[in-house]
């Protein structure tokens, strides 16, 4: 069933992760899975704009239908393979508003983690604004205090959208993976740490961890103060 599709990524990109997790929970391994390196900048290979011309990745290809877009290809999985592995989209209305809410507000996350981590990346040192980082440090922090508040009231145990695994965790996890794979403290956010440990245990995420954290699981200390 997996054999007709082909995903290209890179280890540690959560938009890649999250479709791989997605794969894992719908029970569809066996895909064509192909590893490529961003220092070499092999997702800008032929290869990979024949798939996706925006040179990105994840490239996600199922027999003749191409979805590059990582929350694209999540919801397609639930609905094409609906009735089969984990169900993502809960039944319920209520249930489905809060999926939906808390699933798109991950990308919010993404964004604002994005901001402070990458910012030494991509902008040069001569371009540097103290001014910018800080600005962008005190909105990540607000977002966390958001995600906090969301899973201290959904209770011990929870999930993000719930007490049972969703769309949301699928999506979402990687991004708060990343968070604390860059130091953040499971002291100073303690829900978003439980949470972090329960997801860690999914043998979806196990079966995805990316590489290069295995190799070296010591990551980095950029938001240990945060």
């Amino acid at each position: 069933m997996a054999q007709d599709m082909t995903l290209l990524w890179g280890s540690g990109s959560p938009p890649c992760w999250r479709v791989m997790i997605a794969l894992e929970e719908k029970n569809l391994q066996g895909y064509n899975s192909k590893l490529l390196s961003f220092d070499k900048m092999e997702h800008k290979s032929q290869q990979v704009l024949d798939i996706n011309p925006r040179g990105q990745v994840p490239s996600f290809k199922h027999g003749d239908l191409i979805i590059n877009e990582s929350y694209a290809a999540c919801f397609y999985l639930e609905s094409r393979f609906k009735s089969q592995g984990t169900k993502l989209i809960p039944d319920g209305a209520e249930e489905q508003a809060l999926m939906f809410q808390r699933t798109f507000e991950g990308l919010t996350l993404y964004e604002k983690m994005a901001a402070v981590i990458f910012y030494t990346y991509y902008v040069p040192e001569g371009e540097r604004l103290e001014a910018a980082l800080k600005r962008n440090e005190e909105a990540l922090v607000a977002e966390l205090k958001l995600w906090e508040g969301y899973l201290e009231k959904l209770g011990s145990g929870s999930y993000l959208a719930g007490k049972s695994v969703s769309m949301t965790d699928v999506v979402v996890f990687p991004t708060v993976a990343t968070l604390f794979r860059f130091g953040l403290s499971a002291e100073r956010y303690p829900k978003l740490g439980a949470y972090y440990a329960l997801m860690k245990e999914r043998p979806s995420v196990k079966a995805s961890w990316p590489p290069h954290w295995l190799e070296n699981p010591k990551g980095q200390d950029t938001l240990k103060d945060m």
